[in-house]
């Protein structure tokens, strides 16, 4: 937990302590950090960046302000939920906390309007001419992933998009070593689990 304002902190610290699936602990240990600031602005990056939480900490953010950063920077920062003060009592937060520890995160809608028209302005401009999606894989690597997932063998997969086995062979395995994955079962795997298929 991190707030300026020693007033704001206590009330934040209360408001979890009310919620039986929350242990606090000190921010040297915390995986999930509660930080109180003005506004999602430049500042409120460069506090986290200087706050002593683990490395690959995620933040639950409650804003008595504005946003005024890039939804991308935000995310590489590690934010995961934003509350506005005004609206947060104690059962919202805890809400927030507890999705962020399960990975999921916690946006006001303007937030996740905002994101999602940057997505959609990153996949116009930069990513769809250079045939790439958000995921860094090409539609045809996906096409290809997704019909080894179902089933379909290499030399059908080849015939099915006219082209040569051996060009089949070279997607999938330029797949793996982007994707980190030893083979195709697990380059599959992976693509299913992480939602790229």
């Amino acid at each position: 937990m991190h707030a300026a304002d020693p007033l704001t902190k206590i009330g934040l610290m209360t408001c979890l302590e009310e919620s039986p699936q929350i242990t606090l602990t000190a921010m040297a240990e915390a995986m999930t950090v509660v930080v109180a600031v003005k506004a999602v602005d430049s500042s409120a990056l460069e506090l986290l960046r200087g706050l002593p939480a683990p490395a690959g900490s995620r933040f639950v953010l409650v804003v008595s302000g504005g946003w005024h950063a890039d939804p991308a920077a935000v995310a590489a920062h590690g934010i995961r939920a934003v509350l506005w003060r005004a609206e947060v009592d104690a059962a919202a937060l805890a809400r927030a906390v507890c999705d962020v520890v399960a990975g999921r995160a916690y946006l006001p809608p303007v937030v996740q309007g905002r994101l999602m028209d940057q997505m959609d302005r990153i996949q116009r401009e930069v990513l769809g001419p250079r045939g790439l999606t958000a995921s860094g894989l090409s539609s045809r690597e996906i096409t290809v992933l997704q019909l080894l997932s179902e089933g379909f063998t290499l030399p059908e997969i080849a015939a099915k998009l006219s082209y040569s086995e051996r060009t089949i062979k070279n997607i999938l395995s330029a797949v793996q070593i982007r994707l980190g994955q030893r083979n195709r079962v697990q380059a599959v795997s992976y693509a299913i689990r992480s939602g790229l298929i």
